[in-house]
């Protein structure tokens, strides 16, 4: 009973690996599309505004964003009249687009495997850039708030809600790997033919 189990889990590898383009696809247009409204775009400003690799795109300095903030399901206009001057929403608009786009080269990947290759490693290099910010980002951890109940519940290895949603990209860059692997294989595979 057991083997036989074994044996079908084993035939089906290939599409648990269709499954696992679908759901990349499916995380990439969700997260993409969202980059659309002004919560999703005020939300990635700290990660942006920290990044040596992304911060270019802002006309603003870091952390003057904190004075700026939206709560989630709020707008303030003072808020959002400084976010278009700091280009917060061209910015999210783009990468929003850039993100959905891989997310349909990774669901090509089924039928056409030069174009998931290219999905896969275009996945596994945005989700190296996303973990950066677990070094550059200050609000992927815990803050010292003090009070009157200090705690050493703070700083490293202690995640904020900001830092477990960075740390998920783990699972997102080595699905990519292994999209882009299988693609690779079908390449070679039709090539020796």
């Amino acid at each position: 009973m057991i083997l036989k189990i074994i044996t079908q889990l084993a035939g089906l590898q290939k599409s648990f690996i269709n499954l696992l383009r679908i759901a990349v696809f499916v995380v990439m247009v969700w997260i993409g599309g969202l980059k659309a409204f002004h919560y999703e775009a005020d939300g990635i400003i700290p990660f942006v505004a920290n990044s040596p690799v992304m911060s270019f795109f802002l006309n603003k300095p870091a952390p003057e964003y904190q004075e700026y903030k939206n709560p989630e399901g709020k707008e303030v206009a003072e808020n959002i009249a400084w976010h278009r001057d700091n280009g917060t929403y061209t910015f999210s608009y783009v990468l929003g687009t850039v993100i959905v786009l891989i997310g349909f080269l990774v669901l090509s990947g089924i039928g056409f495997p030069k174009i998931g290759l290219i999905g896969g490693l275009l996945t596994f290099g945005m989700s190296l850039v996303t973990l950066s910010f677990l070094i550059t980002t200050p609000e992927v951890y815990v803050p010292n708030l003090g009070g009157d109940f200090p705690t050493e519940h703070f700083g490293f290895p202690f995640l904020s809600g900001a830092g477990r949603l960075v740390l998920k990209d783990v699972i997102m860059m080595i699905g990519g790997l292994i999209c882009a692997s299988e693609s690779a294989q079908r390449l070679l595979q039709n090539k020796s033919r």
